[in-house]
């Protein structure tokens, strides 16, 4: 009887590593870490894993001025923060801001809990990320539950060859 309960065990455990190693085959949590190239190309979001979430911050604009005709007084100065609703903020730079915070990995190439900072509005979102088969991020940012939102698509910035 003893036999066959360690049997009995030892399967129950076997099946269980390897229902763990199949999903793991299936799904890498560390996938979305790397440079995206948000959609439309206006900026380029470095994603990494820092103390058990992943976060990523803004590393490369393609307009990092303020043009000419800025309304605000900026003209040809480094875009900042300047939208953020805490004062003592609004002189961050653009570059090298925290723009996602407190993701987790989910699973079947979900990472969610955690939010998206907009810097064109100062506003801060509930948000969720897929790795969809083409390698391409959709990056859902919603207020409450995921009917109100909006998606946008980010692709992984090509390694550059070395020189």
């Amino acid at each position: 009887m003893h036999m066959r309960v360690m049997r009995a065990l030892v399967l129950c455990a076997v099946v269980t590593i390897s229902g763990h190693a199949v999903r793991a085959a299936n799904g890498n949590p560390d996938a979305i870490v790397g440079i995206w190239v948000t959609e439309g190309g206006k900026s380029h979001v470095e994603i990494a894993l820092r103390n058990g979430q992943y976060e990523g911050h803004i590393v490369w604009l393609k307009e990092p001025d303020y043009p000419a005709d800025d309304q605000q007084g900026m003209a040809g100065k480094s875009k900042v923060d300047r939208e953020n609703p805490e004062i003592a903020l609004r002189t961050r730079p653009i570059i090298g801001l925290p723009l996602l915070s407190g993701f987790r990995y989910a699973g079947d190439n979900v990472w969610s809990d955690g939010s998206i900072y907009d810097p064109e509005s100062g506003k801060t979102y509930h948000c969720k990320m897929t790795l969809m088969k083409n390698g391409d991020l959709k990056v859902r940012g919603y207020i409450g539950f995921s009917l109100f939102g909006r998606t946008t698509v980010w692709s992984r910035l090509p390694a550059t060859p070395p020189t």
